[in-house]
């Protein structure tokens, strides 16, 4: 029964992260949450102990969910900036994509949340530098790779890694062309790969 009420709880989460990453937190009312996950208001607030609560765990859902996708993607290259390099370009299809919003559900929170939500603006703010400080580790093992000048701060690539990813897809949410967003992404992995030229 227990593995059972596991994905029951999981198939929630899915769902409520799904709405939220569409919507937003303010924009998306009870009765949106009730129709989601066909679940009465007590059975949700016994699971989850409030729409802010609920809000909480579909964002980390969303983080270790990305986070799984980026180092399944990485374990296939030897070497981190190629991987890194094709995630990016991998991303210029985000238009052809079926997604709720083509922005990082965790940027449109953190830009939606006022200091009025103060703990929900934290927790996107911490998984947002936790998935920074996973690309500061790509970064190391680049160098410890030889690939990848010891003389740059991988901090500092890392957090531009990051702001770069960020503006493509905001980019993407714009009406732009699929091929606007395709080559900004091969400028971006170009840019990238250019780093291992070392001499």
């Amino acid at each position: 029964m227990a593995r059972t009420s596991n994905h029951n709880r999981q198939d929630s989460l899915e769902k409520a992260l799904q709405l939220f990453w569409r919507k937003g937190f303010h924009a998306t009312s009870l009765k949106d949450i009730e129709k989601a996950l066909d679940m009465r208001p007590g059975s949700i607030y016994a699971a989850f102990g409030s729409k802010e609560g609920l809000f909480q765990e579909a964002l980390e859902r969303y983080a270790q969910q990305s986070l799984q996708q980026l180092k399944h993607h990485l374990a296939s290259f030897d070497s981190p900036l190629s991987g890194l390099a094709t995630f990016i370009r991998e991303l210029g299809s985000l238009k052809d994509q079926a997604l709720p919003s083509r922005a990082c559900m965790l940027v449109k929170s953190l830009l939606e949340l006022s200091y009025q939500d103060q703990g929900s603006r934290q927790k996107a703010d911490n998984l947002l530098a936790s998935m920074e400080a996973f690309f500061t580790t790509c970064f190391i093992a680049a160098q410890e790779a030889g690939e990848l000048d010891t003389t740059l701060d991988p901090i500092r690539l890392g957090r531009r890694l990051q702001a770069e990813i960020m503006g493509l897809r905001a980019f993407a949410e714009r009406d732009v062309e699929n091929e606007a967003v395709k080559t900004l992404a091969e400028d971006m992995a170009l840019s990238l790969e250019a780093l291992g030229k070392v001499s």
